[in-house]
């Protein structure tokens, strides 16, 4: 199930207030700018810094280019 539109537009990264990658297909928000993924686990936002996964800069190159592909993609803002 997809997040709710108006949840989408509230969420923020807690570390450093900026805007998140939405992957409704991968169930996780992504903060490109601090390369750290927040799953989403039955539909629900995990928004604590200490359980977001930092990724590598092979599974930051995959999430750009899917966000680039892929029309699906929600941009949030802060």
């Amino acid at each position: 199930m997809a997040l709710d539109q108006k949840l989408l537009e509230i969420l923020a990264c807690p570390e450093d207030k900026g805007s998140l990658l939405y992957f409704e297909s991968e169930h996780a928000l992504y903060n490109p700018r601090l390369k750290r993924r927040y799953e989403i686990r039955d539909d629900i936002p995990v928004m604590l810094v200490e359980e977001a996964t930092t990724v590598d800069d092979a599974e930051h190159e995959r999430l750009m280019k899917k966000a680039a592909a892929d029309s699906t993609p929600s941009t949030l803002s802060a």
